[in-house]
């Protein structure tokens, strides 16, 4: 059961929900939680007790030191409250491990806690390899199963079929209980996915800032995001075949956007730009 600390009255929040594992490629949907977590000062409000849901053989607990003291650290999942932010209501964000086993009841568990302090958009991270180019803005994107959702934000729903982690099991039951929800997936690419993905955190980031009219600070991520791609060069250079497949990827890629880089597209962008710094965009 959810453990809970003092929640007070929140202001029409939303809930922000990422799981290491299956659906955490680069680490890119956890690290994002962990950025909001850090530049928005969020504090502990709840915890899922890890006894039901974890299989410590695999997620195994950590002995830690604090003041002095050794205590044992046991994986579970945290629920975190961002007071902090550039809008009017209160972000609830979800930091966890997939459970190893009672997905249902886990499912069940947090969309009622969520429902029991009025969560009114739910929002899921992931990020999975893809044929991307490091080299070009990782693509992210933004699906929903619930109608109004996807006329607000001029979404498509999913037509993803085949296995799901925890964040695809839980964006479903979001919409059988009719709770607004919306799915942000980052594509990292596969020849650099061993490695935690900087670039890719950046580009959910910047999604939510999109989507939700947020202004986040970036801190560190651009820095991160350019050592990064620094990085994956160096192996590209390393590698005639690597760097052969990189180029065709770019190609391929520069290909598919070119026709949306006209003048009106360029036009919606900027105007999307200068929504979230509180600007009016100019008139004509």
């Amino acid at each position: 059961m959810i453990e809970l600390a003092d929640v007070p009255e929140l202001r029409d929040p939303i809930m922000i929900a990422a799981f290491e594992g299956w659906n955490d490629a680069g680490e890119a949907a956890t690290a994002a939680i962990e950025h909001l977590t850090e530049v928005w000062n969020a504090e502990p409000v709840a915890a899922i007790d890890p006894e039901d849901y974890y299989d410590f053989q695999v997620s195994r607990p950590h002995i830690i030191l604090d003041d002095g003291k050794r205590r044992i650290s046991w994986p579970t999942t945290r629920i975190l409250l961002a007071t902090s932010t550039s809008l009017n209501r209160d972000i609830i964000l979800v930091q966890g491990i997939e459970p190893s086993t009672r997905w249902r009841s886990f499912t069940i568990e947090l969309l009622e806690f969520a429902q029991q302090i009025g969560v009114t958009m739910f929002v899921t991270l992931g990020a999975l390899l893809a044929d991307v180019p490091h080299t070009r803005p990782l693509p992210v994107t933004a699906t929903s199963e619930h109608e109004d959702v996807v006329a607000r934000f001029s979404l498509e729903p999913s037509k993803y079929e085949g296995a799901t982690g925890i964040v695809g099991v839980l964006a479903d039951a979001a919409g059988q209980a009719d709770l607004p929800s919306l799915s942000c997936w980052a594509a990292v690419p596969h020849y650099a996915g061993g490695t935690p993905s900087p670039k890719a955190t950046l580009g959910l980031i910047t999604r939510l800032e999109e989507l939700l009219d947020l202004t986040v600070p970036h801190g560190d991520l651009t820095e991160q995001s350019r050592a990064w791609e620094h990085g994956v060069d160096e192996l590209a250079e390393s590698d005639d075949e690597v760097a052969e497949y990189i180029h065709s990827l770019e190609q391929a890629q520069d290909t598919v956007d070119l026709p949306e880089a006209s003048g009106d597209a360029i036009a919606r962008e900027f105007e999307r730009y200068l929504r979230r710094r509180g600007e009016d965009p100019p008139a004509g």
